[in-house]
């Protein structure tokens, strides 16, 4: 809502604005693109205007979106679905974002499905087994290795630090 209404307060015409990308009419000159870069680096937002990085954040918000907000599953592996929703070919996409941002992909997908986990933990609504099944491991033993490596816990342990951290009501 924030990036729509700032760039209508420079006279633009804004279609849409989506995750991470905003449509509009028209062209843009140098100038209007550099007001449009102070006017919302005001509120923390970053302009990406070059290809290579577009790509870049196109990959980390389908990533995200996957592991986040999304309750399907994905049937292929992921470098496909990614591969076929940018309609690019990953090897591209792979050797682009490992030398950009330092780390696979993949190493990026076990990231955010690690947070995601963590996450679910905290919330302590899900058993470890649903967790595992939510976030498309093949075991909970995969799961578990997988969290061990990332954060140096177990997800069991992981649990009970949050749980000593919270004081109860009455211990307050």
């Amino acid at each position: 809502m924030v990036v729509k209404s700032e760039l209508e307060k420079l006279g633009l015409s804004v279609l849409s604005v989506e995750l991470g990308e905003a449509d509009i009419i028209g062209s843009l000159d140098e100038n209007k693109k550099e007001e449009i870069v102070r006017q919302l680096e005001q509120y923390g937002f970053e302009v990406i205007d070059d290809k290579k990085s577009k790509i870049i954040e196109q990959i980390k918000t389908i990533v995200i979106e996957l592991v986040h907000h999304s309750q399907d599953k994905i049937k292929t592996n992921l470098s496909d679905f990614i591969g076929e929703k940018l309609n690019l070919d990953y090897n591209y996409l792979s050797s682009l974002f490992s030398e950009v941002e330092g780390l696979t992909i993949e190493k990026y997908y076990i990231l955010q499905r690690i947070e995601r986990a963590k996450e679910l933990l905290v919330y302590d609504e899900l058993s470890l087994s649903e967790i595992a099944y939510q976030l498309n491991y093949s075991s909970v033993a995969y799961l578990s290795n997988q969290f061990k490596k990332v954060t140096g816990f177990t997800p069991t342990y992981f649990k009970q630090l949050k749980e000593k951290k919270r004081k109860q009501i009455e211990d307050l």
